[in-house]
């Protein structure tokens, strides 16, 4: 059974950081290219970023570009995504998925396996 378990939201005040995590098993982890979307209340869910299964490549939502990575590590089966200088409109539900192509992904259609999300706020 895949199971992805993200950790790491909180609430934070506007141009602070925070770093989540998503931890992965029931997969072989260093195959799956791994996104990270958020959904925000009322709005659709949103593409935020990637990264291919190797780590050689990712790709950024044009909002989060400059103050999010995403980085990963194979084998500790978890991806991450390091936001900083957060603002008030980054304040959403953040969840982790796998992808099977192994890319970097921006169709939340492409991926297969999803976690049950983060609460992040960031108050003004």
């Amino acid at each position: 059974q895949v199971r992805l378990v993200e950790s790491g939201g909180g609430l934070v005040q506007a141009g602070g950081s925070l770093r989540l995590s998503c931890a992965a098993s029931g997969l072989t982890f260093s195959l799956y290219g791994m996104g990270w979307f958020r959904q925000a209340p009322g709005k659709e869910r949103e593409f935020v970023g990637a990264i291919k299964w190797s780590g050689g490549s990712t790709a950024y939502a044009d909002s989060v570009k400059g103050r999010f990575t995403v980085t990963r590590d194979n084998a500790k089966n978890t991806v991450y995504l390091q936001m900083n200088n957060l603002k008030p409109e980054d304040t959403a539900v953040y969840y982790c998925a796998a992808a099977w192509r192994g890319g970097t992904e921006q169709n939340a259609n492409d991926y297969r396996h999803w976690g049950q999300g983060t609460q992040v706020t960031a108050s003004s």
